[in-house]
């Protein structure tokens, strides 16, 4: 009979840990206005997506995240669990080209919320911040010798201009989110920012932090230097909340849409972002089970 309590619990929490997935790519993709990416006023940088498309997609993928929790329910992390977790995230990624009709809405954010709903179901009691991305990098540093050797332009971007991207941020703990977007997110909140500020300002201080091969691979080097110092520029200036703070964010999305510049990686990283803060405060802060 407690066997059988427990395995109701991680049903339904690992449910929930998928059902947040979704929540934390939706809410990206409503945040408005977003520089060169997909929202609710406009398809930014993009002729082959939409918010439809967008929502259709986070839908598509939570039985995914679902599954993802589910293998990693208590599990130590080994090979065994990385390779089945990679072997998910193919079959996700098949269904979203499936139901996008071969448009990739969200390849970067399989990866990553992948990695953290897995994190998230192997130990419930640990579900602060640090801990999740300790954990998912644990499980993203070993090797999955399934994996197949495809072409990406984020790798390609990689390659050409020596720099890091989505697998190796996720490898070393998600380091842009915990030192940059959280708190940035929080300390927006904290100064009594909206909700659609403080978010706004940690997609801006991704932008002007990492390397987004997404930016990389369509504008260059100068594009992605330009975009940088312009995030900057408005976060030095006190956010999207300040006096010009707004109308530079939009002049901004002006720039990118005309220079067909997309942040790919920022959004990802910003799902990322939304679904820690949410499973820190929301979800397993409030329910704890038994494991043993």
């Amino acid at each position: 009979m407690d066997n059988l309590l427990i395995d109701n619990d991680a049903t339904w929490t690992c449910l929930k840990i998928a059902q947040l997935a979704q929540w934390a790519l939706q809410e990206e993709v409503l945040l408005t206005p977003k520089p060169g990416l997909v929202d609710a006023a406009d398809n930014g940088a993009h002729r082959d997506l939409s918010l439809e498309l967008m929502l259709l997609s986070a839908q598509t993928l939570t039985p995914y995240f679902t599954e993802m929790s589910s293998v990693a329910w208590g599990q130590p992390t080994g090979k065994l669990l990385r390779e089945k977790i990679g072997e998910i995230g193919r079959d996700a990624e098949s269904a979203m080209l499936l139901a996008t009709r071969q448009v990739n809405t969200h390849r970067g954010a399989i990866w990553a919320l992948g990695l953290i709903s897995a994190a998230a179901a192997q130990n419930n009691r640990q579900s602060d911040a640090v801990s999740l991305c300790a954990r998912a990098g644990a499980i993203a540093r070993l090797n999955d010798k399934y994996i197949p050797i495809t072409f990406s332009k984020g790798k390609s971007a990689c390659q050409r201009y020596q720099v890091t991207g989505a697998k190796e941020e996720a490898q070393q703990g998600f380091p842009s989110i915990i030192k940059l977007a959280l708190p940035t997110l929080r300390a927006s909140r904290a100064k009594g920012d909206s909700e659609q500020a403080a978010r706004l300002n940690a997609l801006l201080v991704l932008m002007a932090n990492i390397n987004d091969t997404c930016v990389l691979s369509r504008g260059g080097e100068n594009a992605l230097l330009t975009v940088q110092h312009f995030c900057q520029e408005i976060i030095d200036g006190g956010g999207v909340a300040a006096e010009n703070g707004m109308s530079q964010l939009l002049k901004l999305g002006e720039i990118m849409i005309e220079g067909n510049l997309s942040p790919g990686g920022a959004a990802d990283l910003l799902s990322a972002t939304l679904f820690i803060d949410a499973l820190e405060n929301k979800l397993i802060s409030r329910f704890h089970y038994a494991t043993n």
